[in-house]
């Protein structure tokens, strides 16, 4: 029920009647007097009061129960907000649809048989310029407050209607007020005459007011730009994050400014777009920049701001000393009327740009605010550059810590494992060479020693060269569809072959005959499975299990596991076993052997192949989990079911691939 405001028709039915301006302040002071006086009296008059919300009305339910016991002729309004009702108690309540006029508005009523007093009002919308002061010391009203009777009869008269448009059963109740009520006084009684005082209330009140009005302002001002730097300040020393200082800057300075849009992003003289960093937005109905690419080398007053490197402020787009053809769509696009762009600058190098844009129009922007605006761009240049030192610095820290523990376990890796096989081959051959007679079957365990470690010591170059490539980027991948099976028997059969004599734990393959080929090259797929294969086994007992799954991954990847029943990982260790040189049980203390760089290998191969390789574990001897994702093969045909129309791994690289795990 959408009803019009009670103030416009009391001005409409007495057209005499000129409305004032009152402060919140003012009308509260008003209104308990109008109460106190009701309190005081000896009568029972007719009271009508709304509170605009529900909770406006908490506040003062105390005094009306009071006034109810005064007398029985006492209706209060309000929009229901969490259980005010319909309700015939100690006073009548009236909750009305929050979409009606007496949502914005504040009425009091008192009618006696020798006084009445009357107080309609409507609220204003709250001022710009009063942005950021104490919400009720800069609510504004409008309307009507006399001590005429006429006209708190119309205004009664009014309300009761409205009352019974909510409430029809109350229209005896109503009926019986209007008839005491709303009567012309006998002859011969007067009203007791409280104009002097109530004008003299509001002078007071209202000077005080806009006293009250014009201190909050300035240091409203002051305090918006202290608040904001400090904030900025606080932010640089917590996290020296760029995108904290951003993110920080953007929503203080936007909630101060209260324009439609406050924009910062990074950028340099000769950029020609820039990405939207971070945005603040006034409300949920204005169009979100966020993300958005930025065009700056059609954008004439970026082009201005990059040679001058000043601010530039412009109040109405639309009527600018600037050309703004070039940028005119944009200006369409996201409703620009006002602009303000401020670079961040450090010691005459460009970092980025803070903007304001307002939708609303034109908009004036106040000497104060530019200043506020300058003075963050200024320090959050201070700030990036902080950031970027410190990002700096740990960064190299970081590479100097990473290259320091490469040389120590390069140095230790290689000390062990190339001085161990070498004083074996070389105890071997003097063996050999200094007794020339010793039985052949001796003579056949020595050259089989040496062999054996001589292949050993090749293992060691070779994962250096291919880690070396991999990590240099001087692999040329071969990418075609490749069936995951045939690639899972030959690092099978390589393992078996690599593996003659020893005692491997049992391993199976799990994999679906539907499963859709990858997209990969067969020789390196071979040679990651290979090394979790090999790992794998190298960690599980004899009597333990490996096994071998794959399955689609969120439609576009396949993921291939190897889990193991072996020794298993520390939770903190995940992510290192990937890490060069990498070895469980220290370099010098270990039960098996290996350079340590078999999974660094995986990672750099099957991130070249544009997949996810990772490790989970329930623990220490819980066994281990590798998994790796790859891309599926969109363009190859649907794996059939008989063998004829599966997806093979080319003749050529099968037989590349047995050649390299023979030969490794």
């Amino acid at each position: 029920m959408t009803l019009p405001s009670v103030l416009e028709e009391l001005l409409q039915a007495l057209p005499r009647l000129r409305s004032q301006l009152y402060f919140k302040s003012s009308l509260t002071a008003l209104s308990h007097a109008m109460e106190d006086q009701v309190l005081a009296g000896t009568t029972q008059p007719l009271v009508i009061a709304n509170f605009q919300q529900e909770r406006f009305y908490r506040q003062e339910a105390h005094r009306y129960l009071r006034i109810a016991e005064v007398t029985p002729q006492v209706y209060v309004l309000a929009a229901p907000e969490t259980n005010f009702q319909n309700a015939s108690g100690d006073y009548e309540t009236i909750a009305f649809d929050p979409s009606d006029a007496l949502s914005q508005e504040w009425h009091l009523v008192v009618i006696g048989q020798q006084y009445s007093a009357c107080l309609i009002c409507r609220e204003r919308l709250m001022p710009e310029e009063a942005s950021g002061l104490p919400a009720d010391q800069i609510r504004r009203f409008e309307g009507i407050w006399t001590f005429d009777r006429q006209v708190a009869q119309t205004a009664a008269n009014l309300l009761l209607d409205r009352v019974l448009a909510y409430r029809p059963e109350l229209a005896a109740k109503v009926g019986e007020a209007k008839m005491q009520f709303l009567v012309d006084l006998p002859a011969g009684v007067r009203e007791v005459d409280t104009d002097p005082f109530a004008q003299r209330l509001i002078t007071y009140l209202q000077a005080g007011q806009y006293k009250l009005l014009k201190a909050y302002r300035s240091i409203a001002a002051q305090e918006r730009k202290e608040r904001l730097v400090n904030s900025i300040a606080t932010a640089i020393r917590r996290s020296l994050d760029p995108q904290e200082i951003l993110k920080v800057a953007v929503r203080e300075l936007g909630q101060a400014m209260q324009v439609c849009r406050t924009l910062v992003y990074r950028c340099h003289a000769d950029d020609d777009t820039a990405i939207v960093a971070e945005e603040y937005v006034k409300n949920d109905s204005i169009s979100s920049l966020a993300g958005q690419t930025w065009p700056l080398i059609e954008n004439p007053l970026f082009q201005t701001i990059a040679q001058r490197q000043e601010l530039i402020a412009i109040a109405d787009t639309q009527n600018s000393e600037y050309d703004l053809t070039a940028v005119q769509p944009l200006l369409d696009r996201w409703q620009i009327h006002a602009w303000v762009l401020a670079p961040v600058i450090y010691q005459g190098r460009l970092l980025g740009m803070v903007e304001l844009q307002s939708c609303a129009g034109a908009h004036a922007w106040p000497e104060d605010d530019l200043e506020i605006i300058e003075a963050i761009a200024t320090q959050l240049g201070v700030a990036l550059i902080q950031a970027e030192s410190y990002a700096n610095l740990e960064d190299l820290n970081s590479q100097l810590e990473a290259l320091d523990r490469t040389r120590s376990n390069l140095i230790a890796i290689t000390g062990h494992e190339l001085r161990t096989p070498l004083s074996t081959i070389q105890v071997c051959l003097e063996s050999l060479a200094a007794e020339p007679d010793m039985p052949i079957e001796l003579q056949q365990v020595m050259l089989s020693t040496a062999l054996a470690d001589a292949e050993r010591m090749r293992k060691l170059v070779q994962d250096f060269i291919t880690l070396s490539r991999l990590e240099s980027g001087r692999v040329e991948w071969h990418l075609e569809a490749i069936a995951l099976d045939e690639c899972v028997d030959l690092a099978l059969s390589s393992l078996r072959a690599r593996q003659n004599g020893s005692d491997l734990p049992r391993i199976s393959a799990q994999i679906p005959p539907s499963l859709p080929p990858a997209r990969a090259d067969g020789e390196w797929l071979v040679e990651v499975l290979s090394k979790l294969l090999d790992n794998a086994c190298k960690f599980t007992a004899p009597a333990g299990e490996v096994i071998i799954e794959a399955h689609p991954n969120s439609g576009t990847m396949l993921e291939v596991t190897i889990r193991d029943t072996g020794r298993g990982i520390e939770p903190n260790r995940l992510e290192a076993v990937f890490d060069r040189f990498y070895q469980e049980e220290g370099s010098l203390r270990r039960t098996v052997g290996g350079t340590g760089l078999g999974l660094a290998i995986c990672r750099q191969i099957i991130l070249g192949l544009g997949g996810q390789i990772w490790a989970e574990s329930d623990g220490r001897d819980r066994g281990s989990r590798f998994h790796f994702t790859l891309p599926i093969a969109q363009d190859a045909p649907p794996k059939a079911a008989q063998d004829g129309d599966r997806v093979s791994l080319p003749a050529r690289k099968r037989r590349s691939t047995r050649n390299q795990a023979t030969l490794s």
